[in-house]
């Protein structure tokens, strides 16, 4: 998967207002830049850290950039955009890239199921012996020492996902929780109990009612620094211990 070309290298200023930041491009110009992330982006925001934005041609934007990439260390690269992700997934499963998810023909996105009236990320169907698979995608950018982390800020909406997706592994479904990890510098995924011990708990619960946990990295970056390329490339572990 691709982000779209060329991305536009600046220096970020600040984000603010959640949806808006200012960044410093190379020729010394201001610009105002979308942020694609409701989440707290812990991590991912430091002071004039470089970061990569998107551009677009279209006059019934209000801003013309979008912040799709930031530096949040020396050679790690994280993806903050949070409309990719379930784009990153899908491609991955029908590439062939998750085996877990292998031999389903049919895939439908946003469809509504639970007793909570929510919308699952994937449905996968028309497997020829399993079940169809109910795929939640959360994407995974906080990095503390190489382990990556969530939720990265408390979130009643990711709790209220797991107990849709218990239901539908009680009911005889597939289910199944995907991590996109979108930050090079994670090698493995974990409950952050330390800033949501009510969703850890539930994480835990969920497997052992038969919630499968996947998590698949991406690529992020090019011989230059970032050339664009997200797509999935491999499998990280996901740590349930404490």
């Amino acid at each position: 998967m691709k982000l779209p070309a060329p991305l536009i290298e600046g220096r970020l200023i600040r984000r603010y207002k959640r949806f808006l930041a200012d960044v410093l491009l190379p020729d010394g110009t201001e610009v105002i830049a979308h942020c694609p992330n409701t989440g707290s982006m812990l991590g991912c925001q430091p002071a004039d850290a470089r970061v990569w934005l998107s551009a677009s041609d279209n006059p019934k934007r209000k801003l013309k950039y979008t912040w799709e990439l930031v530096e949040t260390a020396p050679a790690e690269v994280a993806c903050i955009n949070t409309s990719r992700p379930n784009n990153q997934a899908r491609e991955a499963i029908e590439r062939g890239v998750v085996p877990e998810l292998a031999g389903y023909a049919d895939c439908r996105t946003e469809v509504k199921y639970g007793a909570e009236k929510s919308r699952i990320d994937l449905h996968l169907s028309a497997h020829k012996s399993l079940a169809d698979a109910w795929v939640e995608v959360k994407n995974v950018t906080l990095c503390e020492g190489g382990r990556g982390y969530f939720p990265d800020a408390v979130t009643t909406r990711g709790q209220k996902h797991l107990r849709e997706l218990m239901a539908q592994a009680r009911a005889g479904e597939r289910a199944v929780l995907f991590f996109v990890v979108n930050h090079t510098g994670i090698t493995s995924v974990r409950p952050a109990d330390h800033i949501d011990g009510t969703y850890g708990e539930l994480l835990r619960e969920a497997a052992a009612a038969g919630v499968e946990l996947l998590a698949y990295r991406a690529a992020l970056s090019g011989a230059e620094g970032p050339d664009g390329s997200i797509s999935l490339v491999e499998a990280v572990p996901v740590m349930l211990e404490a």
